[in-house]
């Protein structure tokens, strides 16, 4: 690591630019920003960030991607974004092409369009646009950086599930239970059409849910305790936050 930050130190011009207008970093110290460059730094290093559809990436795009990215692992370690090396940027929301198999067996192309992607064990994939407005204007409960970072802590098992390696003292029951019950209770508001307590998309599946969790928990951690503070305990000690957050 200090090999890293003497050959590829961050400028700090570029560092401060970026960072103090970063909505989600708002909340943490010296100590702790001191701590955050030195992994965006490692990132940075170890993975490469390019654009795609032309769009040409700069170093303040690059350091908003790593910073923010390596919030999620300030007090786990560098070495949960092992195993991977490539973030892709398009400049807004990109179109991709999934194949699906019908109830009789056939399979079709279907389209999406989406504004993230994280590949279990590949790249992962951004709208600029997005990562852009969710990095300079707040909104409750929406990172796609976030969310598309924590798929790749959640896939650490070889699955994205909902349940990623738990740290050692952490019990799976206690956590099963505590988002099995906040995931169905938000699956059976939005199967009633009624205001759900958090983004709907979170009813997607138990994979979305972790993700759409974690983008609240660290941009808009109050709404996260009212609603669901048994979650909020389970993703204070995953991420290794002080119970304050």
């Amino acid at each position: 690591m200090r090999r890293i930050l003497k050959r590829h130190p961050i400028p700090h011009h570029v560092w401060q630019g970026v960072t103090r207008r970063v909505v989600v970093l708002k909340e943490l110290d010296a100590v702790q920003m001191a701590h955050l460059r030195e992994m965006t730094t490692w990132f940075l290093d170890q993975k490469s960030i390019t654009g795609a559809q032309g769009l040409e990436v700069t170093p303040s795009m690059k350091v908003a991607v790593a910073a923010q990215a390596c919030l999620l692992i300030l007090n786990l370690g560098v070495e949960l974004f092992d195993g991977w090396v490539e973030v892709i940027l398009y400049p807004g929301a990109f179109r991709v092409n999934h194949a699906q198999m019908d109830v009789i067996g056939l399979v079709h192309d279907e389209a999406s369009i989406l504004t993230g992607e994280s590949w279990l064990r590949g790249p992962v994939i951004l709208s600029w646009d997005d990562v852009e407005r969710d990095t300079y204007h707040y909104q409750a409960g929406h990172n796609v950086v976030l969310h598309e970072f924590a798929h790749k802590l959640d896939g650490l098992n070889g699955v994205t599930n909902g349940m990623p390696p738990l740290h050692r003292g952490m019990s799976r029951k206690r956590w099963a239970e505590a988002l099995s019950e906040a995931y169905d209770a938000l699956c059976l508001q939005v199967a009633a059409g009624e205001a759900a307590f958090i983004n709907p998309y979170a009813a997607t599946s138990p994979a979305e849910f972790f993700a759409v969790l974690s983008e609240y928990y660290f941009t808009a951690p109050d709404i996260l305790k009212n609603c669901c503070p048994s979650v909020h305990r389970q993703l204070t000690l995953f991420y290794r936050q002080v119970s304050s957050r």
